[in-house]
């Protein structure tokens, strides 16, 4: 049983909710306890109910609580790292008027291109949030919803992102923080502030939004009665903003103003993620250009498709997802969803290359390829957002770090060393969203910059692997078939 102060980090991602259980001294990981999420919808729908993610914390909370054996008057402070961008809307109570439409939800393309029009085009948009609207994004999906039920458009008392959604119920504070507001597209990154003229282009009123903390770490409340006895914690406790997914990582790992900073990640999971912390602002239209949890920011470019995309195509073949060899002349681009980078949300998989002699492990291998070759072409736009010029020494020999579930896996790394030609770090421990979460939290109840803290933790140390020649024929062929078919997936 834990005798140092504890803190609890949740991960509520697309598919799950974890919770760390963080010793706030040491960053020791002392249980994880897991729920899944129900995800719904057909075609290019994809809903959750919010309840589902508040019960599925709970049993997260109590299956950790239990694992750890923690005594639950150890725990100081909580905080939630959530899937970026979904659309929550409340009633006046407080309760979800309809299930959230999550990032991986394409319906809102055509409101998204839409948006982009009338506000000038995408350079417009960069200037003031960082970032142009496209399907992932909240407001595409609130102008949606403006179009589609207009009832419950105008029944809507407040909205909410699913971690923003998560704190209030922790807290009772509406609250959120600046790294998963910027994923909105009516937060400005260039004055830290909700835009007035994107919410008047959305139909928003700004009282219908929660405040924005200055860090994910700012304590925005306390435990309430209620939730603390839901949850078997201690009232009182401090709750942080928290933040989105990505930001967590970043301070999980130790990115930030107080750690590392113009250093890549590649992110292998639901969705394939490159990112770097930086104190540059972001402007390209290329990227998503968040800010990040610490007040730095965090250029950032996101795939649909990588490691539930390419298990399903193991599935279709009935292989391992391990047995896979490199994909030889085919080329498989695995846009099940849609895609977001590049912004396709009307495609579907593409197949060729096809021989004869092709066999089932050289398919699956393909995928691996398809979807790495997808989310590492923006590799160098990141870089550039952080002011490196990619093809420079110093740029090129900056190891590349990989995390996710994805990174657990042989054929996932092999396939990044070989397509990228880079050093690469693989994080010891796998949590990295949860463990920045728990940085979070031990922030709210310390005081203490949180990449200060996760920087303490070495939770973002791991073995570094040697850059290996690059795969430039399969790198090439890849990305030519991706250049020349993006035309005919648009529709």
């Amino acid at each position: 049983m834990s005798r140092s102060p504890v803190v609890i980090g949740v991960d509520s991602s697309t598919q799950s909710t974890k919770a760390a259980f963080t010793d706030a001294t040491t960053g020791r990981l002392l249980a994880v306890g897991r729920a899944p999420h129900r995800v719904t919808g057909e075609g290019g729908a994809r809903e959750t109910d919010p309840e589902v993610w508040w019960n599925a914390l709970r049993e997260a909370v109590a299956a950790g609580l239990k694992e750890s054996g923690t005594d639950a008057s150890a725990v100081t402070g909580i905080a939630v790292a959530g899937q970026q961008h979904g659309l929550v809307v409340l009633d006046r109570t407080g309760r979800p008027l309809r299930p959230a439409l999550l990032w991986n939800d394409t319906r809102s393309a055509p409101q998204a291109a839409a948006l982009t029009d009338a506000l000038g085009g995408p350079d417009a948009w960069t200037a003031r949030t960082g970032s142009v609207p496209v399907a992932s994004m909240t407001a595409s999906k609130w102008q949606w919803l403006r179009e589609n039920d207009p009832a419950i458009a105008e029944a809507t008392a407040a909205i909410r992102l699913p971690h923003d959604f998560l704190t209030e119920r922790l807290s009772g504070t509406a609250a959120t923080d600046a790294g998963d507001a910027s994923g909105t597209c009516w937060y400005s990154t260039a004055t830290g502030e909700y835009d007035p003229e994107l919410l008047a282009l959305l139909g928003l009123d700004a009282d219908l939004l929660p405040a924005v903390a200055t860090t994910g770490a700012a304590r925005v409340g306390s435990l309430t009665a209620g939730s603390a006895a839901e949850l078997g914690l201690p009232a009182g406790i401090a709750v942080a903003a928290g933040t989105g997914d990505n930001m967590s990582a970043a301070v999980g790992l130790g990115f930030g103003g107080a750690g590392l900073l113009d250093h890549p990640v590649l992110s292998l999971g639901t969705s394939g993620t490159v990112f770097a912390a930086t104190r540059t602002r972001p402007g390209s239209p290329a990227l998503a250009g968040f800010a990040a949890a610490d007040g730095t920011y965090l250029p950032l470019a996101c795939t649909l498709n990588c490691t539930l995309a390419v298990d399903k195509v193991a599935s279709l073949l009935r292989l391992d997802r391990e047995d896979a060899v490199p994909g030889g002349e085919a080329v498989l681009l695995p846009y099940l969803d849609g895609e977001r980078t590049p912004d396709l949300p009307a495609a579907s998989g593409l197949l060729t290359g096809l021989r004869h002699d092709t066999s089932p492990q050289q398919l699956l291998g393909a995928a691996y390829e398809g979807a790495a070759v997808t989310v590492l072409r923006a590799l160098d736009e990141v870089l550039r957002a952080c002011g490196l010029d990619p093809a420079s020494p110093d740029a090129a020999g900056r190891p590349l770090r990989l995390v996710g579930g994805g990174a657990q896996g042989r054929m996932w790394v092999d396939t990044v060393r070989r397509l990228s030609g880079r050093r690469v770090i693989v994080p010891t421990s796998g949590e990295l969203v949860a463990l920045g979460a728990a940085a979070l939290a031990a922030g709210a109840a310390t005081g203490e910059d949180p990449v200060a803290i996760a920087t303490s933790w070495r939770t973002g140390d791991g073995p570094e692997l040697p850059a290996v020649e690059r795969d430039m024929e399969t790198w090439e062929r890849v990305g030519s078939v991706l250049d020349r078919a993006a035309p005919s997936l648009l529709s």
